[in-house]
């Protein structure tokens, strides 16, 4: 099981991969959005902002989170590292079940670039 450490670094280079994209995938990321990101398995989740193309994590929080993000991913943290390590892929384990994102339809036709 991933540890919280594990979950934030893994948010940190996802935030990091998304700053160094080009393209559509840039032009994706460049949302300024609140953001939460919910890790069931360890009942923790980082609430923060999309902002100009990166994750900024403002804080992490014990069980779910008090206010509703605009963007809230939902998963557990060994899912989070596969992902960001490029082992999971994102929209299958989307389409799975295995990773809730819900947003705005207006943001998920926008963020579909990423997946």
């Amino acid at each position: 099981m991933a540890t919280i450490e594990e979950c934030r670094t893994a948010l940190d280079k996802l935030s990091d991969n998304m700053a160094s994209a080009e393209g559509d995938v840039r032009t994706a990321a460049a949302l300024d959005r609140s953001l939460s990101c919910r890790i069931t398995d360890l009942d923790i989740t980082f609430v923060g902002r999309l902002k100009h193309g990166r994750i900024e994590v403002l804080d992490t929080l014990q069980g779910p989170p008090p206010d509703k993000a605009q963007i809230r991913l939902t998963m557990n943290g060994d899912d989070l590292v596969s992902m960001v390590n490029g082992e999971l892929n994102f929209a299958k384990a989307w389409g799975s079940g295995r990773v809730k994102l819900e947003a705005s339809l207006r943001d998920l036709f926008r963020l579909r670039t990423l997946l």
